[in-house]
């Protein structure tokens, strides 16, 4: 009997069916053969057999420094996936899909001014060098602050006074 869950197993026999379509799956279509390995790793990530190997391991004395070693992950992210009864993990994922879809992981590019490091580089001086300039009134700058509660440093180059290099 197989440990895998039934769409784990389907997804790997696919993968195994694309491979034995010629040497290193040459005769699968490249993009046939990706489709085949994210299925496969969707699959595994969502398939109980890993939370069940957990669980067995620690009540067979296995240490959470061993169960991370042998997924691949350090002791604390391991504890973070695996540890507790299935309301505690279920509770820990929903909270990180709600942070997930709360605050994207990638910065709004219709800021107005430029970033800190963008001014830098177009002024050919350091990020301290921009924030002393803020600091002492030589450039402009603002915090935006966005809907979602994350806020950015903007800076204006273009309509500060000029600065005296000499």
């Amino acid at each position: 009997m197989s440990f895998l869950s039934a769409d784990s197993t389907r997804a790997l026999e696919h993968l195994a069916a694309l491979e034995a379509g010629g040497p290193g799956g040459a005769d699968v279509a490249p993009l046939e053969r990706l489709r085949g390995i994210r299925s496969l790793v969707v699959a595994l990530e969502a398939d109980p057999a890993a939370l069940r190997a957990v669980r067995e391991a620690l009540d067979a004395g296995a240490t959470w420094d061993e169960v991370a070693d042998a997924a691949g992950l350090s002791p604390s992210a391991a504890k973070y996936r695996w540890a507790g009864d299935d309301e505690a993990i279920a509770g820990r994922q929903e909270a990180s899909r709600k942070r997930k879809r709360d605050r994207p992981s990638t910065v709004p590019t219709d800021l107005p001014g430029l970033s800190v490091s963008e001014a830098a580089k177009r002024l050919g001086v350091t990020p301290q060098a921009i924030y002393q300039r803020v600091t002492r009134g030589i450039l402009r700058a603002e915090t935006v602050r966005l809907p979602d509660g994350r806020t950015y440093k903007r800076v204006f180059p273009d309509e500060g006074p000029a600065v005296d290099e000499g």
